[in-house]
């Protein structure tokens, strides 16, 4: 389970970051070397996930979006100095439920 959740954050940290480092390449004018390192580093993000054990494509990425979620607002509050509010935090917090359901429920 801890090596899963590993590799739900490190995917999750790549396709934020990468994602960011396009945006701020395209949004900011930032260097275009900002948008090819980003490019990198999605393409690393789609391997990622391939590594998961759980063995129905559609359940690992319907989790990781969960994840995604909640990684989406810590970075939102570390990298942008965007202080969230309870209501992002509860959304979190309920689509970290949401994962913990989809890939941990007992099943037949």
């Amino acid at each position: 389970m801890l090596n899963s959740i590993i590799l739900f954050i490190l995917a999750g940290i790549a396709e934020i970051g990468g994602g960011y480092l396009v945006w701020i390449w395209l949004r900011e004018g930032k260097p275009y070397v900002y948008g090819i390192v980003g490019a990198i580093v999605l393409v690393i993000y789609g391997v990622i996930p391939t590594f998961q054990k759980f063995p129905s494509f559609g359940r690992v990425y319907a989790a990781y979006g969960g994840i995604f979620v909640f990684l989406s607002i810590l970075w939102g509050w570390g990298i942008d100095k965007k202080t969230p509010d309870v209501f992002d935090f509860i959304g979190g917090v309920v689509c970290l439920v949401g994962v913990s359901i989809i890939l941990w429920a007992p099943r037949h």
